[in-house]
């Protein structure tokens, strides 16, 4: 299993396969074809069917057009067998002959895979740094030892984590406040109105109780929204699902007082639970819904509150086993191919079930049946079984009559 840096990854909205994953894929092949007079990028299956909506396009141009004329062909009908996010790059040279090619994939979270194996960031393949890849293996490794997960992370990740995490922590803060500041209409042609501010506000009316969980809703929708315009945000694990998170840990933090320390080793806990799923599933909406990636934000969020509360290993993964459970069968069927409807509320509803799922888990000894593991499995069989109009093609549910 790979390093936790892979979940977390700092960029820009509004989608980390369809937006960050592609820009990724470009940047990777321009500097292999220095030489090139012209490219030519297909993009296939969901990642052309709501490309446009994602600003696919866009990134990819952004980076092929300052170098060389660039052509983007779309067959939003055609499925590569690997994952449904598939892209070709062909670069010509000034015979007009195509001089290099490559097929390949944005599999989720801003990962790029060539079919056999995950691209890391410098192009090579991804560094397995974790001896055990699922949490039930991790947790008897915690037990038999007194230790928590954070301490499973800092064993194996290299020593620059926390100083990286800080970084994590700091774009979070900075795009909750940014998104209580920022209001008007978000990009696109459903013209949906920004909410967190307003929110924010409200809630500050009412009494502790429903305060509390209106500035959660309020931090989610300002992440959420900072995404869905382009901002700069943190993918845990995605950018469509990047406001439970932060926002679970900002309110915790600002009620509590935590110490930055205490969040940081939440992240690194949350981070090892959605890098199990990376690894054992999918966190691509295209390749098994909705539940992939908001879901196992959720999942994320609830297993980092629940030891920011002193939760024993095995209550810290109930929480997040029911974060994600409560999650199966969730369809991805984004408005317009944007990340705006239903996305946005979604992440706010997850926050608050993620503190729903750990306050549950804390009643309890952490015994459970059904384990985070077997939830996991369970997702991964859901996903493949969805339809694919269901799965980020912008065809199905509540995407259905709405034109790209």
């Amino acid at each position: 299993m790979e390093s936790i840096k892979e979940i977390y990854r700092i960029g820009n909205g509004p989608s980390s396969s369809h937006t960050m994953g592609p820009k990724r894929a470009a940047e990777l092949f321009r500097s292999r074809t220095p030489d090139a007079t012209k490219y030519h990028v297909t993009l296939f299956g969901s990642l052309a069917a709501t490309g446009k909506g994602h600003l696919t396009d866009v990134a990819i141009l952004d980076v092929l057009e300052p170098a060389a004329r660039t052509k983007i062909e779309w067959q939003p009908k055609k499925f590569l067998p690997y994952h449904p996010n598939a892209l070709k790059f062909e670069a010509y040279d000034t015979k007009g002959k195509v001089s290099d090619s490559w097929t390949v994939y944005s599999v989720g979270g801003g990962t790029l895979s060539d079919g056999k194996k995950i691209i890391s960031l410098s192009g090579a393949e991804g560094q397995k740094i974790y001896p055990k890849g699922n949490i039930t293996d991790i947790l008897n490794w915690c037990e038999q030892r007194g230790k928590t997960y954070w301490e499973y992370v800092e064993e194996y990740e290299s020593s620059d984590i926390w100083d990286y995490l800080e970084e994590v922590w700091t774009v979070m803060q900075e795009a909750v406040q940014r998104g209580l500041e920022n209001e008007g209409i978000l990009p696109g042609p459903l013209k949906l109105q920004r909410k967190a501010a307003s929110y924010y506000i409200r809630a500050k009316g009412y009494k502790a109780s429903l305060q509390s969980r209106g500035l959660v809703f309020s931090y989610a929708l300002a992440v959420s929204e900072e995404n869905a315009a382009g901002g700069k945000i943190v993918t845990a694990p995605t950018c469509g699902s990047c406001g439970v998170v932060p926002s679970v840990l900002y309110h915790l933090e600002d009620i509590r007082s935590f110490s930055k320390k205490r969040i940081l080793r939440a992240l690194a806990t949350a981070g090892l639970f959605g890098n199990t799923v990376k690894k054992n599933a999918s966190i691509s909406g295209a390749e098994v819904g909705c539940q992939g990636e908001v879901g196992v934000a959720c999942a994320m969020a609830a297993a980092a509150a629940s030891q920011l509360f002193g939760g024993s290993p095995a209550q810290i993964e109930y929480a997040a086993e029911m974060g994600l459970e409560h999650h199966l069968g969730m369809t991805c069927d984004p408005v317009c191919g944007l990340v705006q409807i239903p996305c946005i509320e979604r992440n706010a509803y997850a926050a608050a079930r993620a503190l729903d799922a750990n306050l549950y888990s804390s009643f309890t000894d952490g015994t459970h049946r059904v384990s985070f593991d077997r939830v996991v499995n369970v997702m991964k069989e859901t996903g493949h079984d969805i339809p694919s109009l269901y799965k980020e093609t912008g065809e199905g549910g509540l995407a259905k009559g709405h034109p790209m």
